[in-house]
């Protein structure tokens, strides 16, 4: 059985002030996290033409981070079951600024794959953990809307790091983008150290344990949810500069308005999938692939004028309500392997990363068009949702079988 370092829960224990100083902290993270993940979307025709590749090859290094999360997710998570929530939060963040100076730093392409691939390894890890402190901090009826506040990070990483990283990468070069990152992961840092407390009195599990709990079903079937519904969102938002500027029309100057506009998306989305979670538990992932899928049906049309796009993109970008609700529902289903599973929902995340480029760029190669990434993108929506019906399934026939042994 997993022991713990303290019996005292610490929503009791500290005040509503240094909680909120906490998730700060962790936000912080997200933020620079958020910032390297997505600023290569704003950036891959000035990166395209400074590499000697096509848009599409770039889209590919998109998936090398992405891949670097999902391999580095449970592999960290496991190395550090045993070990205090602080110090991996710290060392993970250190991680993430080297790598990060290292992609500033690639002279080639095939560097820059691996640089990628190394700066995604402690992503999902940082994120596991920090939704699970987040978690344990927080009262149990107020789990949904902490996590929520955790990645909100990302969100504003969308509406101000990435517009900012974009603008700075257009007037000075990409690789100023990726040192950005590096300073502010360092900043992080600081920050974490100076507030979130030592001695986290979280459960500190054994590595088969947590594997043995990690290898059930409904944790398997979470994830693929994930893995699947967020697709969608990523072969729209990975393309989406360079169908602003063929199918739109705009200028290269409307593209940090646009990243902006998907940032705002972003933060209403991760709000209200804490608010979705919190009311409504795991049935918020329906409600959330539905919205999705309609959202990205539509896309193809909006993406014909300045006008629609920009609240297309906006309502795209809402899909990151699915990200708090699985990571929520992954915590009352993960048994022991709450590090690991929490981590694995990031891999999940980035598996959709992975996914969603690939599929889209699939279909612009083949002739499709820019705009055919929204079609692509309602298609893995639909998966998602078969996905969430087997999970369900799997809940019911769980709940009926404790129920007929306790009777």
């Amino acid at each position: 059985m997993a022991n713990t370092e303290s019996a005292i829960p610490l929503h009791a224990a500290l005040s509503s002030r240094q909680v909120a100083w906490v998730l700060f902290a962790l936000s912080m993270g997200g933020f620079a996290i958020g910032t390297s993940e997505f600023v290569i979307m704003g950036l891959i025709s000035e990166m395209a033409r400074d590499l000697g590749v096509t848009e599409p090859q770039v889209g590919h290094v998109i998936s090398a981070y992405a891949l670097g999360v999902v391999v580095g997710a449970p592999l960290l998570a496991i190395f550090g079951a045993r070990r205090r929530r602080r110090s991996l939060l710290l060392g993970f963040m250190g991680f993430y600024a080297v790598g990060n100076l290292a992609c500033a730093l690639a002279p080639e392409y095939q560097t820059l794959m691996l640089a990628r691939f190394i700066a995604g390894l402690p992503h999902g890890a940082y994120f596991g953990v920090a939704a699970l402190v987040a978690a344990h901090i927080s009262p149990p009826e107020q789990r949904g809307t902490a996590v929520g506040r955790v990645m909100l990070g990302l969100s504003v990483a969308l509406l101000v790091g990435n517009p900012l990283a974009t603008w700075l990468g257009q007037v000075m070069g990409w690789r100023h983008a990726f040192a950005l990152v590096s300073l502010i992961a360092l900043a992080t840092m600081a920050m974490t150290a100076w507030r979130l407390p030592a001695g986290m009195g979280a459960p500190r599990t054994d590595a088969l344990r947590e594997l043995r709990d990690f290898n059930r079903a409904p944790v398997w079937l979470t994830l693929g949810v994930g893995a699947i519904g967020f697709a969608g969102m990523f072969a729209v938002f990975s393309y989406l500069t360079p169908t602003l500027l063929q199918v739109t029309g705009v200028g290269e100057g409307f593209i940090p308005f646009a990243l902006m506009a998907f940032g705002i998306g972003s933060i209403l989305g991760t709000l209200a999938g804490g608010w979705l979670f919190d009311r409504f538990g795991f049935r918020a992932a329906a409600i959330v692939l539905v919205w999705s899928m309609l959202i990205l049906l539509l896309f193809p049309l909006a993406a014909q004028s300045a006008w629609t796009v920009l609240p297309l993109v906006l309502a795209v970008a809402t899909m990151g309500a699915l990200g708090p609700v699985l990571q929520s529902h992954l915590m009352d289903v993960a048994r022991d392997a709450q590090t690991l599973a929490a981590a694995s929902h990031h891999a999940a995340f980035n598996a959709a990363n992975a996914l969603g480029p690939w599929l889209g760029g699939m279909a612009i190669t083949a002739g499709y068009g820019w705009t055919s990434t929204g079609y692509v993108g309602a298609a893995t929506a639909i998966g998602g949702l078969l996905v969430y019906a087997l999970a369900r399934r799997d809940l019911r026939g769980r709940d009926a079988a404790a129920e007929a042994a306790a009777g």
